[in-house]
């Protein structure tokens, strides 16, 4: 089998042939899917191998002090020997891996081979092949959580334990210094246990992912963002604990938490930063010092790890297996996200130049992981190796008969409702506001004053019961989309709902289930784009293909607001999730099809996505989703390539077709139209009429799976195929 190592003295870095190791009573040989690379720990010990020898003494003087014990023990010419031997040996990288059991050795009944098992420490789960782990570093990855979620166990372990020292309690404020892989970690746990989370790094973009997963404010600690930030939610007080998660040779980090923290505030270090404490400080504050021993109780005792035997539950609550199993569990049920954490994924035969490209800058990561041959591919398959698109099975009922007005009522009154959808709805002839419906009875008040609806409630029952009723917009947040539309269907309700239209492929099924059960398909997702005038008449002149497309669709989405709820990936989705289905949908009807396949990356470990879909034709579609550029530049822009012709759309302001003849549109001379008047129309229309509805269900139905895959394949780090596809 092959295994990463490296040569303390030289530095080399190779990926050696080794012997299988022997699969002993105790513990069980593991066959790995997924390992991680810890980008503070292995590349501090990486970088150190490259140093010199002076400069590997003055790294590490608790070496240095052994080493003159044993001159003194056992003399010079002895103990250099006994140093360069160990120097010049391979020694073994990682600590934290996935895998599947291969193979369960005497005295173990809680897994059996091909189970899928996360892995801990530095002598037993390493980047190998293959590797023997004892039973109390091991634990059985719940159902659900992909097998490159499940290699971040030890580490997230790591982050846990320093957070059970820390004693944080709801309501309660703090800072965490660093935002590596780590400081991200322990921000989720700290927001998960309602938390407010202060963070301080000095690169921006660790600043941005942390506030994206939960943190409140966070900011360069040389600036005062921080100092303000605490202030302000601590009334200037001072934070009530303090994590230390940094690494270096700065004391800056003990000196900011003994600066921020309240009177008897609690300061825990987690990473291996400089310890030289302001006496007077820590003293005057009376500050309580704690150490967060790496994965938890149990961690270098040989009787814990190495023999198996376990703390007493009553005794010892959290041990390093339980709080293993923990962390798994806090990120099968979406409580710790680490996806967005990913920023690499690297073949594990290229593992040298993976290492070789962090310890030069090049490859700028906060966590990189390495997907092995083989049995990493059918974990991978067996994780969610494609998404169903469901087929639409309906008996339709009768046509209604044409009737005028059509008789509205919404579902929800923010943002979007009142801006882009009720102006349009409120001057059109032929339609009545009938009732608005919000949680909220002041909000349902003010969309009544505004736009003259016959009147304003809270129970959303009294409107599905409304015989006079025609049609319910659902526009509320996405996680209440699916279950919204499936009543207002069951009570025979033509329904238009705002994307996303479901968050998961059951909520998808569940849609599909009530259109089955009430023979009612009347429905529309608020796909707008297909609608725009200027990118109707570019697709008129580009006209006609014969052979398949090319098309590229940048979005510049943007950053989000401190505090905006499309940040709570954990109820209401991801970003992409949210809005995503907008530029699918559009590149499918562009293209005329719907996808066949997703292919998903997100390789700066920010939201930046690149999803590329196929079609049956042959044609591709790449959605470059990016929030990192810059705020001037345009929102939308579209390509489409093919036969020898070129479509062009910016930001629905111009568009431009070449071919045989240029077209280039005039300049809107008002804001940008895309298209929600016209998608009103059609479906105020389709109401009225008993017509068809604007977009058939089944387009609906595969941009929504082709949607919900992005994330899918994430997971899985591989493409994803959109089972049953037309």
């Amino acid at each position: 089998m092959k295994q990463v190592v490296q040569n303390y003295k030289s530095g080399e870095l190779a990926v050696l042939d080794v012997p299988v190791p022997g699969c002993k009573p105790g513990g069980v040989l593991v066959r790995s899917a997924y390992s991680l690379i810890s980008t503070g720990t292995e590349l501090m010990k990486v970088s150190e191998a490259g140093m010199s020898m002076l400069g590997k003494a003055r790294s590490r003087p608790d070496q240095v002090a052994k080493v003159m014990q044993s001159v003194a023990t056992n003399g010079v010419p002895a103990t250099y020997r006994k140093v360069m031997g160990k120097l010049d040996s391979y020694t073994p990288l990682g600590y934290s891996l996935c895998g599947v059991v291969e193979q369960v050795g005497a005295g173990i009944d809680d897994v059996k081979a091909g189970d899928l098992v996360a892995c801990a420490g530095n002598e037993h789960a390493l980047h190998a092949e293959l590797n023997w782990v004892p039973k109390n570093l091991y634990t059985p990855v719940p159902d659900g959580l992909a097998p490159r979620h499940a290699a971040f166990g030890t580490v997230g372990s790591i982050a846990l334990q320093g957070v059970r020292r820390g004693e944080p309690q709801l309501g309660e404020v703090a800072l965490v210094i660093g935002l590596g892989l780590i400081g991200q970690l322990v921000v989720q746990l700290l927001a998960a246990s309602g938390v407010r989370v202060v963070g301080a790094d000095p690169d921006p973009a660790r600043c941005e992912l942390a506030e994206r997963l939960g943190a409140a404010a966070c900011g360069d600690p040389a600036s005062a963002a921080v100092e303000t930030a605490v202030a302000e939610l601590t009334g200037g007080l001072g934070v009530d604990q303090v994590y230390l998660a940094a690494g270096g040779g700065s004391n800056q980090p003990v000196e900011l938490a003994a600066e921020l923290s309240r009177d008897r505030g609690r300061v825990v270090d987690i990473g291996k930063c400089r310890l030289d404490l302001p006496w007077n400080a820590y003293y005057e504050k009376e500050l309580d010092v704690r150490f967060s021993r790496s994965y938890g109780p149990g961690r270098y005792d040989p009787e814990y790890e190495l023999e198996g035997r376990d703390y007493p539950i009553g005794y010892v609550r959290w041990t390093e297996r339980r709080n293993l199993a923990c962390f798994l569990d806090l990120a099968a049920r979406g409580s710790v996200d680490v996806e967005p954490l990913i920023s690499h994924v690297a073949d594990f035969d290229d593992a040298v130049e993976t290492y070789r490209s962090l310890k030069d800058g090049d490859l700028k990561a906060v966590a990189v992981l390495f997907r092995y041959p083989g049995q990493a591919e059918e974990a991978q398959e067996a994780a969610a190796p494609a998404v169903t698109v469901p087929a639409v099975n309906v008996q339709r009922g009768p046509a209604r008969a044409a009737r005028t007005p059509v008789r509205l009522a919404f579902v929800g009154a923010g943002n979007y409702a009142t801006s882009m959808l009720l102006p349009h709805l409120a001057r059109r002839d032929g339609v009545e506001l009938s009732t608005v419906v919000t949680t909220t009875a002041l909000s349902a008040a003010n969309a009544q004053r505004k736009f003259g609806f016959d009147r304003a409630t809270t129970d959303l029952d009294a409107v599905l019961g409304d015989k006079s009723v025609d049609a319910v917009f659902v526009v509320t947040r996405h996680s209440s989309h699916a279950e919204l539309t499936r009543k207002a269907l069951l009570a025979g309700k033509t329904v238009f709902v705002e994307k996303p239209l479901a968050l998961t492929e059951d909520e998808l099924a569940g849609v599909l289930a009530a259109v089955e059960e009430s023979g009612n398909d009347r429905l529309q997702v608020g796909f707008n784009r297909r609608f725009a005038p200027l990118l109707r008449e570019a697709r008129q002149r580009f006209g006609a293909r014969t052979g398949p497309a090319s098309l590229r669709y940048l979005v510049n989405a943007g950053r989000l607001d401190h505090g905006s709820w499309y940040l709570r990936q954990g109820t209401e989705g991801s970003r992409f999730t949210g809005e995503g289905g907008h530029f699918i949908d559009t590149a499918s009807w562009l293209l005329g099809a719907d996808p066949v396949s997703v292919h998903a990356l997100a390789p700066s470990g920010n939201e930046d996505l690149q999803v590329v879909l196929r079609y049956p034709d042959g044609s591709t579609a790449t959605i470059s989703y990016v929030t990192t550029g810059p705020s001037g530049f345009p929102k939308e822009t579209l390509d489409l390539v093919a036969d020898g012709k070129a479509l062009r759309l910016d930001d629905f302001v111009r568009a431009s077709v070449y071919g045989r003849k240029r077209w280039v549109s005039s300049r809107l001379p008002k804001a940008r139209d895309k298209g929600q008047n016209a998608e009103l129309a059609a479906f105020v229309k389709a109401v009225r009429t008993g017509g068809p509805m604007p977009v058939p269900l089944e387009s609906l139905v595969a941009t929504t799976a082709a949607t919900l895959a992005v994330q899918t394949g994430l997971a899985a780090g591989a493409p994803v195929t959109l089972a049953g596809a037309r």
